[in-house]
């Protein structure tokens, strides 16, 4: 079977794994760079339960216990790492010692208090985003899958309407099967295939690097300024030393080539300023990346999991929002199993058929 996938993120790549492992011919097409985008860009946390109660309640806790044994079996060190998360309440106008419920771990010596821990080792984790990605590409084209970089300019179909090829910069790549996993970009395929909206939600971060160590732990903070303005910066310490921060977001469209988004360096610089107040191992530090990406996310905030109705041999896989890192290795191989299988036998996938939001489509093409 020849699968071409149209995106070389961690959805993309993760799927190109697990048909590898498989035997199936992979090409993964990219147009900039392997995880160029937010899977290049996030903090890398993961988490095996807080998705309960979702409809991917059971994607995310089958993938977080693939993603331990990805970490034994894949031959290549990206930063996986159990570690504790904490809920933390800081300001710059003081008084959060009403929060505080436990001790704060050493470093976490400013303007703050520890109300409560949210995750353990148990539960939490954290990846590099990028190496991660990385690793699966370079396993998937260890067992026979092939990288290309170029643009998609179409899907070729033969008189029946099936796939039977994607056109990329002039060529065409033949294939038995395309999967759209461009996340946000996954939007232009619309003008080939009958897709839902997705949409992409802009956010902020920068990447610290401590002289002092810092412990690898993650923090979700409720923040408020000088001014009395509230934020959410999310902290991620990593195994290898780098401190990843977010918290800032804009509503800017999102650009046709992933090369042109854009930073909004004061944006980055109030969250580089939100760390230091909390930690002085955090405040006069380099400053390694100020960086901005586009999470996917579709109109009920879910993954698009499944085929594209009416078009044999074309499928969708995005729309994971926040929880791309954590999701990928149960989709990918999730969507393996629909494509040399006929259906997934691992996870139930039938909350995120596409079809769930054909009337949503229908209302998008009407307007």
């Amino acid at each position: 079977m020849k699968v071409v996938i149209c995106g070389a993120g961690v959805i993309g790549a993760s799927t190109a794994y697990f048909l590898a492992e498989r035997g199936a011919t992979a090409t993964l097409v990219e147009r900039c760079d392997v995880a160029c985008a937010a899977s290049g860009k996030s903090g890398g946390f993961i988490a095996r339960d807080w998705c309960d109660g979702q409809p991917q309640a059971e994607l995310a806790r089958a993938s977080f216990d693939l993603h331990a044994e990805l970490a034994r079996t894949l031959d290549a060190d990206y930063g996986y790492k159990r570690i504790d998360t904490l809920l933390v309440a800081g300001s710059d106008r003081g008084g959060v010692d009403r929060y505080r419920a436990m001790e704060a771990p050493a470093w976490l010596d400013g303007h703050c208090a520890v109300h409560s821990a949210i995750g353990s080792t148990d539960t939490t984790a954290t990846i590099h985003p990028e190496r991660f990605t990385r690793a699966l590409v370079d396993a998937a084209c260890a067992r026979g899958a092939r990288l290309v970089h170029g643009t998609v300019e179409g899907i070729a179909r033969d008189a029946s309407g099936a796939v039977r090829g994607v056109r990329v910069d002039g060529d065409e790549i033949a294939a038995d099967a395309v999967v759209i996993a461009m996340g946000p970009w996954s939007v232009l395929a619309a003008r080939w295939l009958p897709l839902p909206p997705v949409a992409g939600l802009k956010g902020y971060s920068v990447v610290l690097g401590p002289r002092t160590p810092v412990a690898a732990q993650a923090l979700f903070v409720e923040y408020e300024n000088a001014a009395g303005e509230h934020s959410s910066p999310e902290i991620v310490a990593r195994a290898d030393g780098e401190v990843w921060a977010c918290g800032q977001s804009s509503d800017d469209p999102l650009p046709v080539d992933p090369a042109d988004v854009s930073v909004d360096e004061a944006k980055c610089r109030e969250i580089a300023r939100i760390c230091g107040a909390l930690s002085s191992r955090l405040d006069d530090v380099d400053i390694l990346r100020t960086q901005a990406c586009y999470r996917p996310i579709c109109a009920d905030a879910m993954p698009l999991l499944g085929p594209v109705r009416d078009v044999p041999g074309a499928y969708l896989a995005t729309g994971h929002n926040c929880w791309g890192m954590l999701n990928a290795p149960a989709s990918g191989r999730a969507m393996a199993e629909l494509l040399c299988d006929g259906a997934s036998s691992s996870v139930d996938l039938s909350p995120f058929d596409p079809a769930r939001l054909e009337a949503v489509r229908i209302d998008a093409a009407a307007d």
